[in-house]
């Protein structure tokens, strides 16, 4: 599985000139309703749709991202609530990572948005080291330890990470770090990017106990 934070090329997660189709996250992805055909269902690998990069955010936009940053780690604890060690060993989606080792991940990659933040506010221009999120989520750490430990990460991580941007002014904002595969994004893009990533696997969540879990408990 390839996430598109981490792999641009080839998912097409972070190019692209227009807006995020909407501010809220869909905790649960559309049905097929009347009218509806099997190909126009969101892809199941990008329940909330794919990342679309802009140059510039307004206000209103980045206040938006802020919000939802803020609020990922109460929704992922929601949405995980009643899950069970069998739910943690079971796939999110077919040929997916498993639900517990897509938690793992989520603490992995906010983890490193947190220091890349602080690596963009406090150096010029820094160049980021990327990783490889999928020999991550097979290390001991993703596949022992239960969900719930990334949790608390996740948790802790978003405080600091919400608490550094809800101070930041608008020029630190608009400061720049290089990725190496993905070229140059400012602090804004970064905001935009991980509002999006938390939200995009807190829905693949959502949708795998609507459609894998028989009852909610």
């Amino acid at each position: 599985m390839l996430c598109p934070v981490h792999a641009t090329r080839k998912a097409s997660g972070e190019g692209g000139p227009s807006a995020i189709a909407t501010s809220a996250i869909a905790t649960r992805p559309p049905r097929l309703t009347c009218g509806m055909t099997s190909d126009q269902m969101p892809d199941p690998s990008f329940p909330i749709g794919r990342f679309a990069r802009q140059d510039h955010y307004a206000d209103s936009e980045r206040a938006d991202h802020l919000a939802r940053i803020g609020s990922q780690p109460g929704r992922l604890t929601a949405v995980l609530d009643g899950l069970h060690d069998g739910d943690f060993a079971a796939p999110y989606r077919p040929g997916g990572w498993t639900v517990g080792q897509l938690v793992h991940h989520l603490a992995d990659s906010h983890l490193n948005a947190f220091v890349r933040v602080k690596l963009g506010l406090t150096e010029h221009e820094p160049t980021i080291k990327p990783y490889d999120q999928d020999a991550w989520v097979t290390l001991a750490d993703a596949t022992t330890l239960p969900p719930h430990v990334s949790v608390a990460l996740f948790a802790a991580t978003h405080l600091r990470l919400h608490t550094v941007l809800q101070t930041m002014a608008p020029e630190q904002f608009a400061r720049r770090i290089r990725h190496p595969e993905n070229g140059w994004m400012t602090l804004d893009q970064v905001t935009a990017m991980y509002a999006w990533h938390g939200d995009h696997h807190i829905a693949h969540l959502a949708e795998y106990r609507r459609r894998y879990r028989a009852t909610d408990d």
